[in-house]
């Protein structure tokens, strides 16, 4: 099933898997990176745009749903969207934490990725306007997030040249036929420092396009190289947006 490969979005995509700490609820969490955490990236993000220093260009964080029967592996991610990918830190963000949502939240570290978006399905925005209008809220879809781990012993490059081959085209030709609008995939672009080698997002208007994307998928070759056991999948309804 091999086709052009989508074309990669210029620059990288720096993202942070969130998950809260042991005595933090889901609610706390949220309420915080909203109320405290997004305002003041977004602060920070102007003056290194007005300084000619790397800024984000785009910030969209994604709110897992809670799964009741499994500990939360993680409650969230936050994407951003810069002209290179940024330097790796030394110790992660929120070791020293500078607000309240790092106090509740557990330390953590940039996934920089490089982004292909397959679907370019709009997601409507907007913002409000009795108040600031960033940060915003967005929902009305259904959204599925695969954090995808390599098989041990494997290579990463035939998982990407596969993933973009072969897998891509593959699901894009299912998501047509359900209904999905919004098809996004990232790979790491240090994969060996990473827990995952990519993210995909799948945007469907409602959960019954999921069971029925599930129902007409086709298995592609991908397998091969995935850890099916270490791979993870997430539903969200909601996104916060900082930065459009």
């Amino acid at each position: 099933m091999t086709a052009s490969r989508p074309l990669q979005t210029p620059g990288a995509k720096m993202m942070y898997l969130i998950k809260r700490k042991p005595a933090t609820t889901r609610e706390e969490l949220i309420a915080h990176w909203f109320a405290n955490h997004m305002p003041a990236v977004i602060a920070r993000n102007k003056p290194s745009q007005a300084a000619g220093k790397l800024y984000a260009e785009r910030y969209i964080a994604t709110l897992f749903d809670p799964k009741p029967d499994k500990p939360h592996a993680w409650d969230g991610v936050a994407q951003l969207w810069y002209e290179k990918a940024l330097p790796r830190p030394y110790s992660a963000h929120g070791v020293e934490p500078t607000d309240t949502f790092q106090e509740k939240a557990e330390p953590y570290m940039p996934w920089a990725t490089r982004e292909y978006v397959v679907m370019d399905g709009p997601l409507p925005l907007n913002p409000p306007t009795l108040n600031p209008p960033f940060p915003c809220t967005r929902s009305g879809f259904f959204k599925v997030t695969f954090l995808v781990a390599l098989k041990q012993g494997e290579d990463c490059g035939d998982l990407f040249d596969c993933w973009l081959d072969e897998h891509v085209p593959n699901v894009r030709q299912t998501m047509e036929a359900v209904g999905g609008f919004r098809y996004v995939v990232s790979h790491s672009l240090e994969p060996a420092a990473e827990a995952y080698a990519g993210m995909a997002e799948l945007y469907f208007p409602d959960a019954s396009g999921w069971a029925r994307y599930r129902e007409q998928s086709r298995p592609d070759g991908m397998a091969q190289w995935v850890d099916a056991n270490a791979m993870m999948v997430f539903n969200s309804g909601t996104e916060m947006v900082g930065i459009a």
